[in-house]
């Protein structure tokens, strides 16, 4: 049982921190000048959405990586 809370808490944490990262390095790009002018609370929400779903997607797709890596010896 409690390797299914330590599997959380690392899946938690790695979330966390591909949003995070994920939403450094959308800071460089100017999304704010594609949208309409004086829109910058929209452009903020947009940022946060985006770095979420993208974030998201990318731990997803590490955990995921990481748990085949575990299930290769079962191949033999």
């Amino acid at each position: 049982m409690a390797s299914f809370g330590q599997q959380a808490l690392l899946s938690m944490i790695i979330h966390l921190s591909f949003i995070g990262l994920t939403f450094w390095a959308l800071q460089a790009l100017r999304i704010d000048a594609a949208l309409r002018p004086n829109r910058v609370f929209q452009a903020r929400v947009l940022m946060v959405l985006l770095s979420v779903a993208i974030g998201s997607s990318v731990a997803d797709f590490f955990l995921s990586y990481a748990s085949w890596s575990q299930q290769l010896p079962f191949l033999w």
